[in-house]
């Protein structure tokens, strides 16, 4: 008796050790702070997919660069130690050129049409060419349409722009638009910008109104121009090893709920942008709605034009025709 219990507690602790084993444990990594809707995406990711597979995989979250800077999420990501990294996909242009054209400005005339074009055959391409460099593509969160803040005036002409110590982030194309414009663009990490505004180092910036407020950058910026120069997509990828080494139903768990959760977040997106303006200019900042876009897109053509001049126009011709 005292044997066959033995057994049956042996068999016990067996099986609860079995299925400790079986958990599988992701970690997912995002540069904005807990405020932002990235973070949104992401407590909705981990709270579908944990309880979707019966707690066989848990998701932990790590915001606000806890695992690097972008590329260090991107490097950790492609390497397996990162196992989902959602980071700019301007931050891809260098391995993926093809990718550089979703981030050419003034190439989305609205959000219905940045959706269309990432969700379709164009965005689509881009994704399935993540595996190439070890990588599952996910999908394309909203980070949004890029705006101008600065310290000395309204932006309402290309003219304005010029002079200005300008943040850019690492797209070529951007970085090619405020030369064009006269500005003075200057790559730092985000993760830094918030103190070079306050220093000084740098007078001004462009992002989504969503990371101008959750980075707090309102609180070192006077002046918000509604640009809208360039839309901003986000990209959500998995380690492909640790993708592949899911089961077939955990995999769909996965796409299913990434979808689900970008759906979520757009539409997050559109809905607080207004709201989220409106806070801003009750924190203090002067927000100009009057930006001369055509002005702008006329001023910036040589950047579409060396583009095409190094990448051919095979990409920008998808777009426009997945965009009607």
């Amino acid at each position: 008796m005292k044997t066959l219990l033995n057994i049956t507690l042996l068999a016990s602790t067996l099986a609860m050790s079995a299925n400790v084993l079986a958990v599988t444990t992701l970690k997912l990594a995002h540069a904005a702070p807990e405020s932002d809707l990235q973070q949104d995406l992401s407590l909705f990711f981990k709270k579908e997919v944990e309880i979707r597979s019966n707690g066989d995989i848990k998701v932990n979250i790590y915001p606000q660069g806890q695992l690097g800077s972008d590329k260090q999420m991107i490097d950790g990501s492609r390497a397996g130690i990162v196992d989902l990294a959602m980071v700019g996909l301007n931050n891809y242009n260098g391995l993926m050129p093809e990718s550089a054209a979703f981030t050419l400005p003034f190439i989305f005339p609205n959000r219905e049409t940045a959706y269309k074009v990432l969700d379709g055959e164009p965005g689509q391409e881009v994704l399935a060419n993540f595996e190439k460099f070890g990588l599952k593509g996910l999908g394309y969160p909203e980070n949004g349409y890029r705006n101008m803040t600065n310290n000395k005036k309204p932006i309402r002409t290309p003219a304005d722009v010029k002079g200005l110590q300008m943040r850019v982030n690492n797209s070529k194309a951007l970085n090619d638009m405020f030369n064009e414009l006269g500005a003075n663009p200057q790559q730092l990490p985000v993760s830094e910008l918030y103190t070079a505004l306050e220093t000084g180092v740098v007078d001004s910036q462009d992002h989504p109104i969503s990371v101008t407020l959750s980075f707090k950058f309102n609180e070192v910026q006077k002046y918000l121009s509604l640009t809208q120069h360039a839309y901003s997509p986000l990209v959500l990828t998995m380690n492909l090893r640790k993708f592949n080494g899911l089961s077939p139903e955990q995999q769909k768990i996965i796409e299913e709920v990434s979808a689900e959760a970008i759906a979520m977040q757009r539409k997050l997106s559109i809905e607080k942008e207004d709201e989220m303006i409106a806070l801003l200019e009750a924190q203090g900042m002067q927000v100009n709605r009057d930006v001369d876009g055509a002005a702008f897109q006329e001023t910036i053509q040589p950047v579409w034009n060396a583009y095409i001049e190094k990448h051919g126009d095979s990409m920008i011709n998808k777009i426009k025709a997945a965009a009607k």
